[in-house]
């Protein structure tokens, strides 16, 4: 697990914040978090509301610099950012178990397909997790995917 953790006033945490994430996300991760919110809802999906706001949360004390196209384009990357959005809200009692699994599994579809090309063995615990999921919440996951993409908006670079 990525283990750093930028405080609030870092550099890393502000500009993918506010102003660049890289080249997935056309906006700031608060945007972004804007963007995933409003889809879900006007697409009438309300029970992904405190998702959509949630999701993300963890992902700016995550930003760190990956490789050297991270430093080119000054771009982050967020490596288990779903993780750490969900360690911050796992006790919150006024969250429900049903947004707190969206938040800490919305990653999961694309992590497996990722790591199934790069790391085998970090394919074969998402995939055990994937697996442990009722046919509901994957189901969830894949709507709640759809919304993740549409709140990222136009990609900067091909």
């Amino acid at each position: 697990m990525n283990k750093t953790k930028n405080k609030i006033l870092s550099y890393p945490f502000l500009h993918s914040l506010f102003l660049m994430q890289n080249e997935w996300h056309q906006h700031g991760v608060l945007v972004h978090t804007l963007r995933v919110t409003y889809y879900a809802l006007k697409a009438g999906d309300y029970k992904f509301f405190a998702a959509g706001l949630l999701h993300d949360i963890g992902k700016p004390f995550t930003a760190y610099k990956k490789d050297k196209e991270d430093y080119e384009f000054n771009e982050w990357s967020f490596t288990d950012h779903e993780e750490r959005s969900y360690q911050i809200i796992k006790n919150w009692p006024f969250i429900s178990e049903y947004t707190k699994k969206i938040v800490r599994y919305h990653y999961l579809i694309r992590d497996i397909k990722k790591s199934k090309k790069e790391d085998l063995q970090r394919y074969v615990q998402k995939k055990e997790i994937w697996d442990s999921l009722d046919a509901s919440m994957q189901e969830d996951l894949r709507k709640f995917l759809h919304y993740d993409d549409l709140g990222k908006g136009k990609k900067r670079r091909n």
